[in-house]
């Protein structure tokens, strides 16, 4: 049977981090916690569930996961945030491949938003496909901007698992305005450092295309009210990236 070490990374998350844990007691080996030194009951929630629970500076998404996954007795990885779980469907899922070859293979599954109490089932937000089991000799996380990226080697078969990651993502739509405002700056300054070009006229065609796609394209309006928000806010932060970006340019200048 493979093992398998779950890893998660927190900071404040006891609002999350036990629906996180709960849902992976029947599949995981070994539970490895890595927090930021949490200043709420993430600590003390971590411990009732019998975790290996590390504190450690944070270094940043990518070296902050790779530091955790170095941790793990098990070369097997499931990554997951504190603010997801697996639901039932993916954890059996999960408990096949356990049982099986899974030589030169990584492995992806869909994962489902939840928003502010209501599942997203259409727009850019479902079905979003991740890849988060994998061997850590193999793949590791590497830095970006705005998202950190899993880097896995040419040659390696991307199964995809039944069952979905269930993402508790925004609480509120202030949470979700609040957060997009925060990556919208961070992927202007990326796009300034790589010297990508971008114009205002640009700015509105590709804000009205993303608007478009997620909520006609993509079927965000069966969602209902919150498809629209999601829809809207989301082609704002598009609008709100080149706008950034130009502002760069010109405080260059």
């Amino acid at each position: 049977m493979n093992q398998l070490t779950a890893v998660i990374i927190t900071y404040n998350e006891e609002r999350n981090i036990a629906r996180c844990l709960e849902s992976i007691h029947t599949i995981a080996d070994e539970v490895v916690v890595v927090d930021s030194f949490s200043t709420d009951r993430t600590p003390q929630i971590c411990q009732q569930f019998g975790v290996r629970f590390i504190q450690h500076a944070w270094e940043g998404y990518a070296p902050q996961k790779n530091y955790a996954n170095s941790l793990a007795s098990y070369d097997l990885i499931l990554s997951l945030d504190a603010d997801e779980a697996l639901s039932d469907e993916l954890a059996a899922s999960i408990l096949k491949i356990k049982n099986q070859n899974i030589e030169n293979q990584v492995f992806s599954m869909n994962r489902l938003m939840n928003y502010c109490g209501t599942w997203i089932h259409h727009g850019s937000w479902y079905p979003e496909t991740k890849t988060r089991i994998f061997d850590r000799r193999i793949a590791y996380w590497e830095n970006l901007k705005v998202h950190e990226v899993l880097h896995v080697p040419d040659g390696f078969k991307t199964v995809h698992l039944k069952g979905d990651i269930l993402h508790y993502s925004y609480y509120t739509v202030e949470e979700h305005r609040r957060q997009f405002d925060k990556f919208a700056t961070l992927w202007a300054e990326g796009a300034f450092e790589r010297g990508k070009k971008v114009t205002l006229a640009g700015a509105y065609v590709h804000c009205f295309w993303r608007f478009l796609r997620d909520y006609f394209f993509k079927l965000g309006f069966l969602d209902g009210r919150y498809g629209l928000i999601i829809s809207k806010i989301n082609s704002k932060n598009v609008y709100d990236k080149y706008i950034r970006t130009i502002a760069l340019y010109k405080n260059q200048k």
